[in-house]
């Protein structure tokens, strides 16, 4: 069968016929044990999913989208869950699937889930009943897909979810130190799929379906797979031609006609007469970049730098071409991003059956993640932000897909009815950011050949569309729903975006905030901002006097929450120690704080690894990034975000004295710690009437949680866990989405 779902993108996603002569029907709950596949009358599954996470039928829950995705389409999909990952026996429990196991993390990258930044070991997990800690492996994707191979040795194996998308190449591994290969290569499984899910996975399954052998199909986009050499009619460039190490090179015009992926590239000029010749393709559709080897990377810390580079370059599903990465005598092969989904496609995906609470087996066990957001919508994937140490890049992309006002008010009617206990109240219409649903390149063209990181860093591109007026419109329907009090925003607001239209900056404080809004200016100081590829805090400040306003004009106190991060790569102690005298001017006491957390693939994981800067021309005498590092380090910068702490005191007063800052530590009002013969106590200037600004930092450099593993499985996830005292923090707000 041809790859044409990706060859003709205006195929719809639900356009395949059946596989089955007969559907099945759509199940109550996806079985997840024999008694239930026989209450169906299934014999066997076509597909079943592994996953680290607990089942619950949801559409913030990847194996739920997924699972649903393939049941429309008439496979008989089944889901173990939390498997016991000692033996091949629970991988067993519905028998050998006809087509593949799926197999996934689950919506956290499980080392994330299991050790602080500080490589610590956490005894809670919020995706699993009870919120009990230790129910998934260390490196989930590879201990499941292990015990796959030992269960069924001939049934394809294939790899999805976040941990898996952010480890298809070789990478920096903060927990072990050292570069690991790619995860498809030590998992041993047959195919890993990246990113959003739903296109490649149902061309997969039609296509085994059909009865192609899973070592025939090389050519679904948003795949990797395991190579001898390249795939037949393709061309190589290697990396170093392209961006090469030691020489700078001029930046290229993003939107001219001098781009390599231009499809109105100049062609050079030739001899002869006029012929006629057949369309010629795009430059970029059958060609490869050859990456340095896993081995050079790993001996060759500017060469990883260099190839961190090169695949953020290579991100944008219109002008991307495949990777390819030597690891011992086989190559990495990674084909280029999948066309992302229409309007009327995420809406078919969020309509799909979904009971929208915990599979029954659980009983009353809570499961946290899904009690924080059974009562929020997620109405966009993608983020064209660029932050460098968020993984939404590397897994959802920057092209922002939207789903329609019509399928949004449908969802929120269904909380509505079938919610348990629904109180009116839906807690957030969001995704990674508040406020780029319906956005886009305003230029199809530039939209198609860009490379750029980030399409508001340094500044807002020219091209991007900042008319808030469908956010605004989808509020305003929203909240007119019958029976619905109120439609709160949880997730995160890009203030620079907002400040571009203030109509949005009014609709928010009027009848969207609960009191505390969060927005992430990340830090204060230069130099840490460009390197997370954030803005200045004249964005900040311009939201700041807005919201302000409107919220006075409402007649309501509502105040902004600010997210910052520490021991960020780029970040000096004198940084840290600014940023705590900001917190202290604006009478801001943070009650949750993160240390920096290098996730794999984040160009500021390159960064904090190889001390080079990927978002500028790597070279063996480029710019040194100053890299936080070491425990001591570490924790003095965590501490200055919480300088009002007193079990921080000591340690901030060593590291003022050696700083020369002596004049910061004692009683006055510009102090941050007092001296020791004040004793243990909080400074004065700390009490009285400190207004709380509480943040709940996100545990991972933007993962959304919970997400669809399948549908974005991207974005980000709160801490969730408290250092010390009380976060004031509203019941649905506490919940942070970049």
């Amino acid at each position: 069968m041809a790859s044409t779902s990706l060859i003709q993108p205006e195929r719809g996603l639900f356009s395949y016929p059946p596989y089955w002569a007969e559907c099945y029907g759509i199940a109550p709950f996806l079985p997840m044990s024999r008694a239930e596949m026989e209450q169906l009358g299934w014999d066997s599954c076509d597909v079943v999913i592994i996953s680290g996470d607990a089942y619950v039928d949801h559409p913030s829950f990847g194996m739920a989208i997924i699972g649903r995705m393939l049941e429309s389409q008439g496979f008989r999909v089944g889901i173990i869950a939390q498997p016991d990952w000692t033996s091949k026996d629970d991988f067993m429990r519905l028998g050998r699937p006809n087509l593949f196991f799926g197999v996934t993390a689950g919506n956290m990258d499980s080392m994330i889930n299991r050790y602080t930044a500080d490589r610590k070991l956490r005894h809670d997990d919020a995706y699993t009943p009870g919120n009990v800690g230790g129910k998934r492996p260390d490196r989930a994707t590879m201990a499941y897909s292990q015990r796959c191979k030992e269960a069924y040795k001939e049934v394809p194996v294939i790899l999805g979810g976040i941990e898996a998308s952010l480890r298809r190449i070789a990478h920096y591994d903060y927990w072990s130190d050292t570069v690991r290969r790619s995860v498809l290569v030590d998992s041993k499984a047959d195919m890993l799929i990246y990113g959003n899910g739903e296109r490649p996975l149902v061309e997969l399954a039609h296509r085994l379906a059909a009865g192609e052998a899973i070592g025939a199909i090389d050519d679904v986009r948003n795949t990797a797979i395991m190579r001898r050499e390249p795939l037949p009619g393709w061309s190589g460039v290697d990396s170093t031609r392209l961006d090469q190490p030691g020489r700078i090179e001029p930046i290229l015009n993003p939107y001219g006609d001098d781009l390599p992926c231009a499809d109105g590239a100049a062609p050079a000029p030739q001899a002869g007469s006029v012929t006629v010749r057949a369309a010629k393709p795009k430059p970029w559709e059958k060609t490869y970049v050859l990456l340095p080897s896993f081995e050079k990377v790993k001996g060759d810390k500017v060469m990883y730098a260099h190839a961190s580079r090169i695949l953020h370059h290579e991100t944008n599903p219109g002008c991307a071409r495949a990777l390819m990465q030597k690891h011992g005598d086989r190559y990495v092969w990674i084909n280029p991003p999948a066309i992302p989904l229409t309007t009327p496609e995420m809406d078919q995906v969020f309509a799909l059956p979904f009971q929208r609470v915990p599979h029954p087996s659980y009983g009353k066990a809570a499961i946290p993640a899904y009690e924080m957001i059974h009562s929020s919508i997620n109405i966009m994937r993608g983020c064209f932000g660029g932050c460098s140490f968020c993984s939404i890049t590397e897994h959802e992309g920057r092209i922002i897909q939207s789903r329609s006002q019509a399928s949004i008010v449908r969802e929120i009617e269904a909380i509505r009815d079938t919610v348990p206990a629904f109180t009116g109240v839906i807690s957030d219409l969001g995704g990674p950011t508040a406020n780029m649903y319906m956005l886009r390149c305003k230029s199809p063209r530039a939209e198609q050949t860009c490379r750029r990181a980030s399409c508001v860093y340094p500044e807002i591109c020219p091209h991007m569309d900042t008319d808030h007026e469908p956010t605004i419109s989808l509020y305003r329907r929203a909240r007119a729903v019958k029976g619905i009090k109120k439609v709160l925003i949880a997730s995160g607001v890009r203030y620079d975006l907002a400040v571009e239209d203030p109509r949005y900056i009014k609709e928010l404080a009027l009848h969207h905030v609960g009191g505390y809004l969060k927005i992430a200016p990340e830090h204060t100081e230069a130099g840490p901002l460009a390197k997370m590829m954030k803005p200045g805090m004249g964005s900040y400040h311009r939201f700041k006097a807005l919201f302000d306003r409107y919220s006075a004009e409402a007649g309501k106190k509502q105040y902004l929450i600010p997210y910052f991060i520490s021991a960020h790569p780029g970040t000096r102690d004198v940084d840290m120690v600014n940023l705590a005298l900001w917190l202290k001017k604006n009478r801001f006491r943070l009650d949750q704080v993160q240390n920096f957390y290098p996730s794999p693939l984040a160009s500021a994981t390159t960064m904090y690894y190889t001390g080079k800067n990927p978002l500028a021309k790597v070279d063996y005498k480029s710019e040194e990034v100053v890299v936080p590092r070491g425990d001591r380090q570490r924790r003095l910068h965590k501490a200055l975000l919480r300088y009002h702490d007193p079990a921080n005191a000591a340690l901030i007063r060593a590291a003022l004295e050696e700083m020369g800052l002596k004049h910061l530590i004692g009683g006055g009002g510009e102090c941050l710690v007092p001296s020791p013969a004040a004793g243990a106590g909080e400074p004065r200037a700390a009490r009285g009437n400190a207004r709380p600004a509480l943040t709940r930092h996100t545990d991972m450099a933007r993962q959304r949680a919970p997400a669809a593993s399948g549908r974005a499985t991207s974005a980000s996830r709160s801490d969730g866990r408290r250092q010390d005292g009380v976060s004031d923090v509203p019941k649905g707000q506490g919940k942070r989405r970049r």
